[in-house]
């Protein structure tokens, strides 16, 4: 369930401290987190390397708040004092004095790492520098900068204003209480931050792989058609099908994610795109924004074969794990959380709350893992193990 926007005057009371915030980068992702940080009753300045972008986001930022005013999610004072904490500069060493600077441009390490080193240069060195990088390291973007345990990242989900989660990620650097202070500050802006170490996509993004690449390999198999696979797991709970939840976030957008995991984990088989998507992204089907992808779309944004098989639907769900596409799934995500947790990289709770909030699952993948059984989750992946031999189901040694 979405949290609508704070109402400022409630955040502010919270915010600590209410230091000045800049964000880099006034795309989407820049542009709400500003609101957000905005709201929550920071001054916040925004800079954007295009000529003109950062006071544009300015001023849409102000007409969204005239929105949220005429509909009564916030108070026209509200509104006014938000947009009046709003400013732009031209680039990031003309900023002023800031207790955070958050920055959201091109996943480019190499741009990064220019930017953090002007930053690190022109800040004072009790200045959070924080990332809102999905794939690059923590730790590569905080290299050889002055004071690299100040930096830390702050992984916010689209769109900032109404997702709650962050993922607080620590680079090899990040000091202690650096990262503490960011998560007390992300509670004070109405944000439920997880912690985890800068491991490729973070929790979200790695532990989620499977719910795609298992649909995806399965359909490829000829064991089910892509409708059957939705409606089954739809059926366990999620509020979307893995086919119809990549077309909706984009066939290229969730291959490039998926292509940055493996290449990061030396090509783990746990991580290996599928040609299959591979073929969808290389003819162009790259889901609704194109009109085609898993599934062809109506203008309105309906497929139109999307017909499930109920008899095969049927059939499958509660057959042998191979075939089924719930339990095959689930082994997979239990597998994969497991084996997050065991390596040090996050905690069970920061794991499962950050599942449920950031991609909506109805459980967090350890929670679900007991309820089935660790042992029961282990003998099906030595199951799918035998028949696809190669590494990719090889059970964490945390669930036996």
């Amino acid at each position: 369930m979405q949290t609508p926007v704070p109402d400022p005057q409630t955040a502010a009371d919270l915010a600590v401290p209410l230091g000045r915030v800049a964000v880099i980068g006034a795309g989407a992702m820049g542009t709400g987190i500003a609101q957000v940080a905005a709201q929550a009753g920071h001054e916040v300045v925004l800079v954007d390397a295009r000529e003109g972008a950062a006071d544009e986001a300015v001023r849409r930022l102000g007409a969204t708040l005239d929105k949220l005013a005429a509909k009564g999610k916030i108070t026209a004072e509200s509104a006014a004092a938000t947009r009046d904490r709003l400013s732009t500069v031209v680039s990031a060493a003309d900023l002023p004095p800031c207790h955070l600077v958050i920055e959201a441009i091109v996943e480019d390490l190499a741009v990064k790492r220019e930017l953090f080193a002007t930053l690190a240069q022109r800040q004072s060195g009790d200045t959070i520098l924080a990332s809102n990088t999905s794939s690059l390291s923590i730790t590569a973007i905080a290299e050889g900068i002055d004071r690299p345990e100040r930096v830390v990242g702050l992984h916010f989900f689209n769109p900032p204003p109404l997702m709650r989660l962050v993922e607080v990620v620590r680079g090899d650097a990040s000091g202690p209480e650096v990262l503490e202070d960011a998560a007390e500050l992300m509670r004070s802006w109405g944000k439920t931050p997880v912690q985890c170490t800068s491991t490729p996509g973070f929790i979200v993004n790695r532990v989620a792989r499977p719910f795609y690449g298992e649909a995806q390999r399965m359909v490829a198999e000829g064991l089910c058609d892509a409708a059957t696979v939705d409606a089954a797991l739809r059926g366990a709970g999620f509020r979307m099908g893995p086919m119809e939840l990549t077309d909706l976030i984009g066939q290229d957008v969730n291959l490039a994610v998926g292509t940055s995991v493996w290449e990061q984990t030396d090509h783990d088989p746990r991580y290996e795109p599928t040609d299959l998507q591979r073929d969808l992204v290389a003819r162009g089907a790259l889901g609704r924004k194109a009109g085609h992808g898993v599934f062809r779309y109506a203008e309105d944004g309906s497929p139109l074969d999307a017909d499930v098989d109920a008899a095969a639907l049927a059939r499958l769900v509660g057959g042998p794990v191979r075939t089924d596409p719930v339990a095959r799934t689930l082994a997979m995500l239990v597998n994969e959380a497991v084996d997050l947790v065991a390596r040090g990289e996050a905690t069970a709770e920061d794991v499962d709350t950050a599942m449920r909030l950031g991609t909506n699952y109805p459980r967090g993948p350890i929670e679900w893992g007991r309820e089935i059984g660790l042992d029961v989750v282990a003998q099906q992946l030595r199951e799918l193990d035998a028949a696809y031999p190669g590494g990719r189901y090889r059970p964490s040694p945390a669930l036996t």
